[in-house]
């Protein structure tokens, strides 16, 4: 293809904290961004240099945005595979759709993983009539039945232990399609950020390690604590998830790391990932202008590290009694803020994140960690 060059207008389908970090990257690179949202009071359209408020199936304003834009990409997997065909006939899309229709659905997703050889949990798929137990599939239980569609965050996901508890959980999920996943005994979790451009060029960003509070991700740590053996095999993974999707652009595979080594995917992602927000301050380019890079056909910038980092999410719990005390944060001097520009804090409502930087992960995490009990200290004065 053609390289999209700066000055140039790109679409972004997604209004929120991912889409406002790929257009602060897009518009730093000279380029002008239009996004597309549901949403009045959007994170990214209050931002951008044109905004379009309309639902993501709105084809009057996905002409709209397809016909005045050079390229179009997504902040998010949920937006309907049919818009991103449609868009397809006016520009360039990225991801396609073929690769979000996959990472939308669990099913669909752990079927694709499987097929082609990667490694997964058990899991069987849960509809109206399936009677699934310890006696029929001693492999799934105890185990996790997550919705296929719209589960984020830890939502949508109920563990179970026995079929009295998967009937309740089916139910609770209001029986729509799932798929019941095995429990697996975790020592890590960890995620690796891959690019791949049009022409085939691929590069990988170091792997955090990701800890979650209530099924959010709390705290990622890089570069991980797990050997350089199994970051090599999760890069490797990663490369060949991307290759056998004929994917482009920006995608996150999360895995396991299981007691003995072994990794297993736990989803992808097809987008930037909140793992990969340390890039923007510990990188030398972060996850998001890579994402411009791959929509526009340039060359790959460079993902090596000039630190470690720790990046810690802020959600809105911290709002509920007062603003936080950003002072206890900002004294220090590589400690890097980003606020999403949301209005409403809303408990576990993600509002913004923190990175520390330092010489070693174990130092960057000492100092976060101080910093985190700090605010949670001041929400409950």
């Amino acid at each position: 293809m053609k390289s999209i060059m700066p000055g140039t207008m790109l679409g972004l389908l997604g209004g929120g904290q991912l889409g406002r970090m790929f257009t602060m990257a897009a518009q730093c690179m000279g380029y002008r961004v239009t996004v597309l949202d549901a949403s009045e009071d959007s994170p990214a359209g209050c931002i951008a240099d044109r905004f379009i408020c309309a639902d993501y199936s709105d084809r009057k304003a996905l002409y709209e945005l397809g016909s005045t834009c050079a390229g179009v990409t997504t902040e998010f997997e949920n937006i309907p595979s049919d818009s991103l065909s449609f868009l397809a006939d006016y520009c360039v899309v990225c991801p396609d759709a073929n690769s979000v229709a996959i990472a939308q659905n669990r099913i669909a997703e752990k079927q694709f993983l499987a097929t082609n050889g990667f490694p997964v949990a058990a899991f069987a798929v849960v509809r109206d009539n399936d009677v699934l137990s310890p006696e029929t599939h001693p492999e799934l239980f105890p185990g996790i039945l997550k919705i296929s569609r719209f589960g984020y965050d830890g939502k949508g996901q109920v563990r179970v232990n026995n079929a009295a508890d998967l009937r309740a959980a089916f139910a609770s999920l209001n029986k729509e399609s799932c798929v019941l996943e095995q429990r697996l005994p975790l020592k890590n979790e960890i995620s690796v950020i891959v690019a791949r451009g049009f022409d085939n060029a691929l590069s990988i960003f170091p792997a955090a390690e990701n800890q979650h509070a209530h099924g959010i991700l709390d705290i990622s740590m890089i570069p991980a604590n797990v050997s350089q053996e199994i970051i090599q095999r999760a890069n490797e993974t990663a490369i060949r998830v991307a290759e056998k999707l004929d994917y482009r652009g920006i995608l996150c595979v999360e895995f396991f790391v299981l007691a003995d080594g072994q990794l297993v995917i736990n989803e992808i992602a097809p987008r930037p990932h909140n793992s990969g927000h340390y890039t923007i301050d510990a990188c030398v380019t972060s996850q998001f202008e890579q994402q411009v890079r791959t929509l526009c056909g340039l060359p790959l910038g460079s993902t090596e590290m000039h630190s470690a980092a720790v990046m810690v999410n802020l959600l809105g719990d911290l709002w509920q009694s007062a603003d936080p005390n950003w002072q206890q944060l900002l004294q220090h001097p590589f400690v890097k803020l980003h606020l999403y520009g949301k209005r409403e804090a809303r408990p576990g409502r993600k509002m913004g994140h923190f990175t520390v930087l330092d010489k070693t992960v174990n130092a960057a995490l000492e100092q976060a960690l101080e910093i985190k009990q700090l605010l949670n200290m001041n929400t409950f004065l």
